[in-house]
């Protein structure tokens, strides 16, 4: 006789993996709850990361509106300062909504939200800890998607106000004039973009040579030419040493650089990477096992090594994007409960939501070249464009990379406003395998932005006839006779 069990899935954690998954599962008819140990539903998605963080953007984008700094890309001015407490009023609202709309969808779909922290007794068996004292449930199937929480510091302590990480600064009280950003991955260039558009004082700091070494070089380049505009200090190749914080009412972190150079800052947002949350989570009971960051290992149907256990989302690692992570945990129900789906597609959509926005699908220059592919480039400017003029942006670079023996599109990268949503009409034409042939016959609206997309077509089509004119010269016809 088989056992019985309190639910056909549980998910501990309700972001997008889990309340996808959830609700994928209810869909079907099975018996789905999410655990939730945070403040509101939604994970760090819509409590501290994603959401909080864009909705920041779009307030500093609202204040230089307002304050006449609606040109982003021609450099700071500093004759206005907003509080923190307007700047953050809108972020406070959304997360807010953002949370009742994911409580109301998964209620509609008579899914349990269970409040309290989870771990594992057995491999089917989770002790929910929470307000109302300690629960104990069953569940044939069990999908980890708790995320991940910002990497500690190496021989100092966080105090959420001097040193602070990504997950505190949505809760400061004042507006620093001086920022020192450790680390320059994705969500360190966000917010030290961000600040820098509010005129403070930015440095940013990382062993690393390079920021954001998975992107394009040049849209790269581009990035800190166009930060720099706004004074933004990168001290590349440079680890800390330490870190002290003086007494008084007027607390300053004082960072001692391996080079021996001493900065002084009002905050330091210490942003060297995430971790998965699985420290709490007794996984040993479970028979399971995370890396030394915190990280769960799956096959390609997001199992762990213990069958009837799955884990996606950030926890898993790369790519560690919510889109993502959305696809993930539907992927996974449909799977576990017979529902044929397709896989997900090779080529994903990347987003930085900097302060001017970075967009990414496909190949870069480096993998091509490595792969010994041939390819060829287009290029457009947004200074070239209508609405790049209209909008204001002079500096929006647009890149895509064709195959040049059978005009694939192999990968597109964009810097300039907007380029989260522009990028979405090449991931289309990307994953169907399309041809530059496309952008050259297809009208697009005018003036917008897609034009992009014509005229960087235009460039690799014309780059591609000239190389094939000086490898097959055309011959004189012979003389025609009767």
């Amino acid at each position: 006789m088989s056992r019985q069990f309190d639910y056909d899935l549980i998910c501990i954690g309700s972001g997008p993996a889990g309340q996808r998954a959830a609700v994928q599962a209810a869909k079907l008819n099975k018996r789905a709850a999410v655990v939730e140990k945070g403040r509101i539903s939604g994970g760090v998605c819509v409590d501290t990361g994603t959401i909080p963080s864009k909705t920041f953007r779009e307030a500093v984008l609202a204040f230089g509106r307002i304050s006449g700094k609606s040109n982003i890309h021609a450099g700071p001015r500093h004759n206005k300062r907003p509080s923190m407490k307007k700047l953050l009023e809108k972020v406070h609202d959304v997360v807010q909504m953002e949370s009742e709309i994911v409580d109301d969808q998964l209620q509609r779909n008579d899914v349990k939200v269970l409040r309290g922290k989870a771990t594992f007794e057995d491999i089917h068996t989770l002790r929910i800890e929470g307000d109302r004292g300690v629960q104990r449930i069953t569940a044939a199937n069990i999908l980890i998607s708790v995320g991940t929480k910002p990497a500690q510091p190496r021989g100092f302590s966080l105090d959420g106000e001097v040193i602070v990480t990504s997950d505190d600064v949505i809760q400061l009280d004042q507006l620093p004039r001086k920022l020192v950003v450790c680390g320059s991955g994705v969500i360190g260039i966000e917010y030290a973009s961000m600040f820098a558009n509010l005129g403070v004082e930015v440095s940013i700091l990382d062993k690393r040579q390079r920021p954001l070494e998975f992107l394009d070089d040049e849209i790269v380049d581009e990035m800190i030419h166009q930060m720099r505009n706004f004074n933004v200090n990168f001290c590349l190749g440079d680890g800390v040493e330490r870190m002290e914080v003086t007494e008084g009412p007027d607390k300053k972190a004082v960072i001692f650089l391996e080079s021996g150079k001493r900065l002084v800052s009002d905050i330091v947002l210490f942003s060297v990477g995430r971790v998965g949350a699985t420290d709490d989570l007794n996984l040993e009971a479970a028979g399971l096992e995370a890396d030394d960051r915190g990280r769960l290992t799956v096959d390609q149907d997001f199992k762990t090594s213990v069958p009837h256990i799955y884990a996606a989302g950030d926890v898993i690692g790369y790519p560690s994007l919510a889109a993502t992570s959305y696809a993930q945990g539907r992927y996974v129900a449909c799977k576990i409960f017979g529902k044929e789906t397709c896989p997900l597609p090779e080529h994903l959509p990347i987003g930085i939501y900097s302060m001017p926005q970075i967009s990414m699908v496909g190949h870069t220059e480096k993998e091509l070249s490595e792969k010994k592919i041939p390819y060829e480039v287009g290029i457009a400017r947004y200074r070239e464009i209508a609405r790049g003029q209209i909008l204001g942006d002079d500096s929006g670079f647009f890149k895509m990379l064709f195959n040049s023996e059978n005009r694939k599109l192999l990968g597109v990268h964009i810097i300039g406003t907007d380029a989260t949503e522009l990028l979405h009409i090449g991931q289309a034409v990307l994953n169907f395998g399309g041809t530059m042939d496309y952008f050259i016959e297809t009208i697009f609206n005018y003036p917008t932005l897609a034009e992009c997309y014509k005229v960087a077509a235009f460039d690799a089509s014309n780059k591609i006839a000239q190389v094939e004119a000086l490898e097959y010269p055309c011959q004189k016809e012979p003389s025609l006779t009767t």
